[in-house]
């Protein structure tokens, strides 16, 4: 398990494979890096896949207290492919994983080739969303974490995953309990104030791949599809039966739209 220290803290991230162009996989909130399993089984033989666990998750250390951001986020993670001599790359992001994503971009659009933009949106939180996530605060700093947990397993899920997949509600169980407490506060404040990267969409000239779930909530498929025609070179892939973390809950048919996607660029 390869570890990297990277402006002062202690990463963990995965890597397998070899090939090019490289593959980068960012991941969701509240899980880890662990996410991608079956997608690393799938790319490795064909692709290096890196797939780090963000700040305070997994296995990384946290950000400093009140330190933790997307952008500062995105720096680390070009940090990490600067050390481990790679890019440009393909940079994967799921959800808040597609947050970092938009911001590596902006920050760094040296380091990345292609987009592949997953069950994620390029706006800003609504005013709901963010009460939501002030909420969600709020009972963690109460101690009710499983009961913020267990109701996101709700909202990330499709109804037919959690209904016909009890091996994948389980294992998004298993990754969301594993990070503390306190990475789930600060990475709700980063993403709260994170940049809106509406107004970027049409500047984007490189591939993007826009996935998303049939049933995904928080960014459904007509968010998805404005991003991708939005981008002047993007291709949207919609996953049957899938929510929000559709590459866990349809992992065959995720895999089929990002091994195509690569093999095109």
């Amino acid at each position: 398990m390869p570890f990297a220290t990277l402006s002062g803290i202690k990463l963990h991230y995965l890597d397998s494979g070899r090939g090019t162009p490289p593959v980068v996989l960012l991941h969701a909130f509240p899980v880890n890096a662990g996410m991608w399993d079956e997608q690393i089984a799938a790319l490795a033989g064909r692709w290096r896949v890196v797939a780090p666990d963000l700040p305070g998750f997994g296995q990384s250390q946290p950000s400093p207290e009140g330190e933790a951001s997307i952008d500062g986020w995105a720096d680390v993670v070009a940090e990490l492919l600067g050390s481990l001599g790679l890019g440009p790359v393909v940079v994967g992001g799921l959800s808040m994983g597609g947050y970092v994503a938009f911001s590596l971009l902006r920050r760094h659009p040296h380091l990345v080739a292609a987009l592949v933009l997953a069950d994620t949106r390029a706006g800003a939180d609504t005013p709901e969303v963010l009460q939501r996530r002030t909420d969600q605060q709020q009972k963690v700093a109460e101690g009710k974490v499983a009961d913020v947990l267990e109701a996101m397993v709700g909202t990330l899920l499709s109804e037919q995953t959690r209904a016909e997949r009890p091996d994948v509600v389980e294992r998004a169980r298993a990754l969301m309990a594993s990070t503390p407490p306190g990475t789930i506060v600060a990475a709700l404040e980063a993403m709260k104030h994170r940049t809106d990267a509406t107004g970027e969409l049409g500047r984007i000239r490189l591939p993007v791949l826009v996935l998303v779930g049939e049933h995904d909530g928080p960014a459904p498929p007509s968010v998805a599809r404005e991003m991708a025609e939005a981008v002047p070179n993007g291709r949207l892939e919609v996953l049957p039966g899938a929510g929000h973390l559709s590459n866990l809950e349809a992992p065959e048919a995720f895999n089929r739209a990002l091994e195509s996607f690569l093999s095109g660029l």
